[in-house]
This record gives structure tokens, C-alpha cells and sequence, in this order.
């Protein structure tokens, strides 16, 4: 009860509704305080008439009149004479002297607040306006005890009402949360339970219903999320289909392949001039073929193992890349450059990074190559306090839009006619693996720059 929002917020209600009435109830008592003084003037006023009808009045009456008025004396001034009208023997010396003409609503406030805290009776003096104009003033002298016993049972009625209009208005706003609020609250969370327990059916998404505005927005946005999830949840179920058969076919596909080349490798042996011009087109085709089967069954498995870190020469392992490469280009007019100090040493998996360097050096390699014409390709190592930097650099034609859309996307960053742009996402991959990173600094018709970041931390 008390850890739900409803009963906090009967709780929190309760209490700021008492609060209220607490602050509602110290002026209260202090009104009530001038009102009974002011009454006790009244009756005193009324007392007094009977002597001023008739000079002399009996003892015992006069008695009467000053208890029925709850005083001990009156004195009315009149005409700027001062007459005690009424008197009976004080069973003290007055206290205190309390003018209600002109007292403030503060000063009637900390009067009544005193009086309430002081439990000892005094006799205090009180000044007033006589009604109807008969007089200057009026002053009476009387108990408080009288009055402090009347203050406090006013305030025990105030408290009791008070009590009973927070606990019935907590009441009516913790039914009326309980069905604007925590009703449709619990049946987005049950909505939610039920959906998550089978997202792909789109018969679970929400339908908003809820009348409160804010419920309703919050409603919706679920609404978009849950279509969004579910849709996305059909498209990977369906590329995991995909994928598996893929990687089925991928596999038989290879074995195919293997065999066809094996043929091809000994039909290149072949004397007649017209085979031996087609023949190594034949093999490089059968070999791309084979390469991307073997690509997609290593993407899909995710079989790449965690790295093993070791110092490594970055010279060394550029030269061996290097030297690849150009004996794939024969006579071409492609030339290598190499900007790595002989001294720099950096922590990383040397299959992989030259796994990652090959596939950048290559991809740049075919993409001059494709154009017809020359052109420069540089790998750079610089080195510094956190990091190691692996730069390499082509004069090649630059990547296609789609390309550098979907970069680093597996099947979908082909930076060539035909790629599968596994390459490319093998690599980020392996890169991250080293807790690295690859980017693309540049791109255009003078060249790519690639960008490989590794950390120098042991972490």
C-alpha cells in the first residue's frame, strides 16, 4: 500500500491538506480569541446600562450583571471622564493590557498563540470602542482561564473538522488517481509484460486509449516503439533464415568452386592460344569465388578468435603486405610507399592486422587498377603518447555514395561492382577486437584515406 503510487499520494494528501488546516487554523483561533473578547465587551456595555439608567442599583445585582458579563469591572470613559461603572472584588493584579482598537492581525496572532502556551490564569485589562458610539471606550478586567479553556476547545473542533475534511477529500483524490491515473498506468505495464513476452506478435502492440493527455503521448511513443521492435525483430528473424541458408549454400558452393578450380589450374597448362588467354580470367574468377564463400561462412559463424597481443615491427609487417600486393599488379603502373619508422613497435595481433592492411591495400589496389590509369598507394605508421596510427592512402577514383553509406556493413559497403563488403566489415571488426578503431578520413576524386587508431593502454 504504501510503496503504490495511490497510497503515497493518499498519504501525501493527508498530510498537505492538515497542513492546510494548521495554517488556516492559527488565525482561526486567533478571530476567535477577539471575538469572545469583544463579546465580553458587549455584555459589559449592556451590564452598564442599568446603573446609568439608575445611579444606584443593589449590591447583589450588580454582582449578577458583572458575572453574567464574565468581568470583574467596567469602565467607560465618557466625555473625557473616566467612570468605573461596574466593580467586584479582583482576586489579583492584572497582568497584561490588551487594546483591540487598533491591534494588528500579527499582534492578535502571537496574543492568542501566548495564550494558549500559558496554562497559569491572570487577570488581564482589555480596551475596546463602545457600540453604537455610547462612549469614548470601555475596559473591563477578567480571567483567562475561562478564555484559554474556550480557545482550546475551539481549536479541538477546528482540529476534528479539519481532520475529517483532509481524510475525505485524501479519500476522494485517491480514488480519482486510482482511476485517471494508476488504472491506465497498470494496464500499459500489463501491456508491456505481454508483449514482451512474445514481441513478434503485432497483435500485443498497444492500442492508445487512455483519456489523460500525457498517458495518451506516452501511450503513442510506446506504440511507435513496439511497431519499430517488432518489425526489426521479423527483419533479423528473417535474415537469420537467410543467413543459415546462405551459409549453406556458401559451403556446398565452395566445394564446387574448389573443383573447378583444380580443373581450371591444369586448363591454364594448355598450349591452344585462345585457353591460355581465357584461362587465367577464368581462374581469377572461380578464385573471387571461392574467397567471398569462404568470407560469408567466417561472417556468419563469427569465428574470428580474440586477439593475441604481442609487440610487433609495424615495418615488417608493411613490407610483407607490400610485397603481396605487388605481385598482383605485374606490369602496371602502380607504385608502393612505405612512411614507417624501422624502430616502430606496436601491441597487436599480427594475423590480424595484416588481415586488416591486406584488405585495405587490395580494395585500393583494384579500385586504380579499375580505372586504367597510374597511381601511388601509402602506408603510414606514426606513433604517440596513447596511441598508434595506421594511415593508408590511395589516388584511386575515391568510394561510391553506397559505399560510404553503409560502410563497414556486411553485404552492404561493397566499395566495388560485385564486392560483398565483407572485407571491410571483417576488418572494423578485428580492429575493434584490439579495442580500436577504423574510419574513413577522406574520400574523393583525389584519393581515400583510411585510418586504423589502436590504444597503447594494456586494458
Amino acid at each position: 500500500m504504501l510503496n503504490s503510487l495511490s497510497g503515497r499520494f493518499l498519504i501525501l494528501t493527508t498530510v498537505f491538506v492538515m497542513l492546510a488546516e494548521v495554517l488556516v487554523f492559527v488565525p482561526s483561533v486567533a478571530r476567535y480569541r477577539e471575538d469572545y473578547l469583544l463579546g465580553h465587551l458587549e455584555r459589559a456595555q449592556i451590564a452598564s446600562l442599568s446603573l446609568l439608567a439608575n445611579d444606584v442599583i443593589d449590591m447583589d445585582l450588580e454582582e449578577e450583571l458583572l458575572r453574567n458579563a464574565g468581568v470583574y469591572n467596567v469602565v467607560l470613559r465618557r466625555n473625557e471622564a473616566r467612570q468605573l461603572i461596574l466593580s467586584s472584588p479582583m482576586p489579583g493584579p492584572i497582568d497584561a493590557t490588551f487594546d483591540l482598537r487598533d491591534a494588528s492581525a500579527l499582534t492578535l496572532i502571537l496574543d492568542a498563540q501566548r495564550r494558549l502556551l500559558d496554562p497559569t490564569p491572570r487577570i488581564i485589562r482589555v480596551i475596546g470602542n463602545p457600540l453604537r458610539d455610547a462612549g469614548l471606550l470601555i475596559e473591563v478586567s477578567m480571567d483567562t482561564a475561562p478564555l484559554r479553556m474556550a480557545m482550546i476547545d475551539y481549536g479541538l473542533r477546528i482540529l476534528f473538522l479539519s481532520a475529517v475534511i483532509s481524510i475525505a477529500t485524501a479519500f476522494l483524490l485517491f480514488l480519482a488517481v486510482r482511476v485517471f491515473l494508476v488504472k491506465p498506468i497498470k494496464r500499459v505495464v500489463g501491456q508491456m509484460a505481454a508483449y514482451a513476452a512474445a514481441p513478434e506478435d503485432g497483435r500485443r502492440i498497444i492500442q492508445p486509449s487512455a483519456g489523460v493527455r500525457e498517458l495518451r503521448e506516452a501511450e503513442e511513443a510506446l506504440k511507435s516503439l513496439e511497431t519499430e521492435l517488432t518489425q526489426s525483430l521479423k527483419q533479423k528473424e528473417r535474415l537469420a533464415q537467410l543467413g543459415g541458408a546462405v551459409a549453406r549454400i556458401s559451403h556446398d558452393l565452395r566445394n564446387i568452386l574448389t573443383s573447378a578450380q583444380l580443373f581450371a589450374d591444369r586448363i591454364e597448362m594448355s598450349e591452344d592460344p585462345g585457353v591460355k588467354r581465357l584461362a587465367p580470367k577464368l581462374v581469377k574468377s572461380i578464385t573471387r569465388a571461392v574467397t567471398l564463400c569462404e568470407n560469408t561462412l567466417a561472417f556468419g559463424r563469427a569465428e574470428e578468435p580474440t586477439p593475441e597481443l604481442s609487440p610487433i615491427p609495424l615495418a615488417e609487417l608493411v613490407s610483407d603486405v607490400v610485397e603481396s600486393e605487388r605481385l598482383a599488379i605485374g606490369e602496371y603502373d602502380l607504385s608502393f610507399s612505405e612512411d614507417v619508422p624501422a624502430t616502430l613497435q606496436l601491441r597487436s595481433d599480427s594475423e590480424q592486422l595484416f588481415r586488416v592492411l591486406s584488405n585495405l591495400v587490395r580494395n585500393a589496389r583494384q579500385a586504380i587498377m579499375a580505372t586504367g590509369k597510374g597511381g601511388e598507394i601509402n602506408i603510414c605508421g606514426e606513433e604517440y603518447e596513447d596511441v598508434w596510427l595506421i594511415r593508408v592512402t590511395d589516388t584511386g577514383p575515391g568510394l561510391p555514395p553506397r559505399a560510404k553509406e553503409h560502410l563497414f556493413k556486411a553485404f552492404q559497403g561493397g566499395v566495388r561492382k560485385g564486392g560483398s563488403g565483407l572485407g571491410l566489415a571483417i576488418a572494423a571488426e578485428l580492429i575493434r577486437g584490439h579495442g580500436g578503431t577504423m574510419e574513413l578520413k577522406r574520400s574523393d576524386d583525389t584519393g581515400t584515406v583510411f585510418e586504423i587508431c589502436l590504444p597503447r593502454s594494456d586494458i
